[in-house]
């Protein structure tokens, strides 16, 4: 007698089904998350007392955002990226000639930088504009020297620092105490804060010689942070957390002055209205002067036998001490160069702001200039300027979130969500370029006749 056995069938869920249930558990996982961070909230009434708020209706929106967004990327993003790697795998490899824009970005780019401190003074004015050129502008450009600095120690030599605000902080104390002891001008302080910032790059790269990965990560961290330390504790010196102040300001090599009291006071040499903005559009200049250094000596760095033997240590360290190529000299400068280029943002800084203290050089101004360098790609200098100018930009315009207290109340404080937004979008960047805006880690030197001589070989018979 034969058994029947009933075969089920497997039931296979389609996408629609799926993006359901992938967006379900991430509302119930945000749910559990924000539940005591955004829905409930302490705050004191009349009597002094500590209550807690409700607020399930901001909690709600969060939730559903979350939701809708784990949605529609199951459900669209994911199966259009699957037909698009599918098409080009079937498709035949056609070369496409590049748009004027992209054969003309470099170019491009350099005339807005140059003309945006006028469009801002012809839209706004004078005063209207001091927040534009510099909140946006300057701001912007001091973390694109930054983040240029590092990409040469983790874009093209490969190692990873987590404590480079440390050289940050040594352009800018050099600055700051020199100047304000000795009265020296900004143009002898700058290489001089330069010099010995590189100085403790060289520092830094003995002792981290041969660590590597994770290892050199939680040294140069330490760094950093013994740093900052000693910029708090040796108060004879650095004034401690109140930090240093009466900074001297910039002048155009001594003949034109930006403080009112001087004789050669740009308003009185130039017989115009006296404004605060000339400074301002004047280091917006010095900073793109600075940028444009920065990414000229990287450029001609990188096509020189040096360049070339970092990125042959960013691919393999074992190879490349193989092929005779000192490793320690090439850590050591890749670690000096970058170093360098983070005391002339320092001292800049410093120039800037008229004021420094330890506050200014945490370990997250560390991550976020890493984070810039990543995002854009690691060793691409324009996918690293369109990171800066999206994260710090960005960032700038999250702070300007007032106009949602009219949406969740007055109590909404748009400081306590505008690094949740801004993770959140690095993690949707990271999803979606994961190799950063513009990924160049192709080498600078090719074997161009490897084709022809390969041909050679097969047709005397020798391959």
């Amino acid at each position: 007698m034969a058994a029947t056995v009933s075969s089920e069938r497997d039931t296979v869920a389609t996408p629609i089904q799926r993006a359901f249930r992938e967006a379900l558990y991430a509302g119930v996982i945000s749910l559990g998350l924000f539940v005591l961070f955004i829905g409930l909230r302490t705050d004191q009434n009349i009597s002094n007392e500590l209550i807690l708020v409700k607020r399930w209706g901001l909690l709600a929106i969060v939730v559903i955002a979350v939701a809708v967004g784990r949605f529609l990327y199951v459900a669209y993003a994911i199966p259009a990226m699957e037909r698009s790697k599918a098409e080009k795998a079937a498709a035949p490899a056609v070369v496409a000639e590049p748009g004027f824009v992209k054969q003309n970005f470099n170019k491009i780019g350099l005339v807005v930088l140059i003309l945006y401190p006028v469009a801002m003074v012809l839209l706004f004015g004078f005063q209207g504009s001091l927040k534009w050129v510099d909140n946006f502008g300057i701001q912007i450009l001091i973390y694109v020297m930054l983040a240029w600095g590092l990409n040469i120690v983790v874009g093209l030599a490969g190692l990873l620092d987590l404590g480079y605000v440390a050289f940050y902080a040594v352009g800018a104390y050099a600055y700051a105490l020199l100047g304000t002891h000795f009265g020296l001008s900004f143009w002898i302080l700058l290489p001089a804060a330069g010099c010995m910032a590189a100085f403790w790059g060289v520092m830094l790269g003995f002792p981290v010689l041969r660590l590597r990965g994770d290892y050199l990560a939680i040294v140069t961290l330490a760094f950093g942070e013994i740093i900052r330390l000693v910029l708090i504790n040796w108060r004879e010196v650095t004034n401690g957390s109140a930090g240093i102040s009466g900074i001297p300001k910039v002048s155009f090599f001594g003949l034109i002055s930006f403080n009112v009291s001087d004789p050669n006071y740009i308003a009185k040499v130039l017989h115009i209205a006296q404004s605060g903005a000339y400074y301002k559009i004047f280091l917006y200049y010095l900073a793109l002067a600075l940028c444009l250094l920065t990414a000229f000596v990287t450029i001609r760095l990188r096509r020189l036998p040096v360049g070339r033997a970092w990125e042959a240590l960013r691919e393999d360290e074992i190879a490349c001490r193989s092929l005779g190529i000192n490793t320690t000299t090439t850590k050591l400068t890749a670690f000096a160069t970058g170093a360098m280029f983070g005391g002339f943002a320092g001292s800049f800084f410093a120039a800037r702001q008229g004021f420094v203290s330890p506050e200014s050089f945490v370990f997250l101004e560390s991550a976020i200039i890493l984070a810039i360098v990543v995002l854009g790609g690691m060793g691409s200098l324009g996918g690293i300027a369109v990171a800066a100018l999206v994260m710090i930009g960005g960032t700038e315009i999250l702070r300007e979130l007032d106009f949602l207290k009219a949406v969740f109340g007055p109590d909404f404080t748009p400081e306590l969500y505008r690094m949740l937004l801004f993770g959140m979008a690095m993690v949707i960047v990271m999803l979606w370029k994961p190799r950063g805006f513009v990924g160049s880690r192709e080498p600078t030197a090719f074997l161009k006749k490897r084709r022809a001589v390969s041909a050679s070989f097969t047709k005397e018979g020798h391959g």
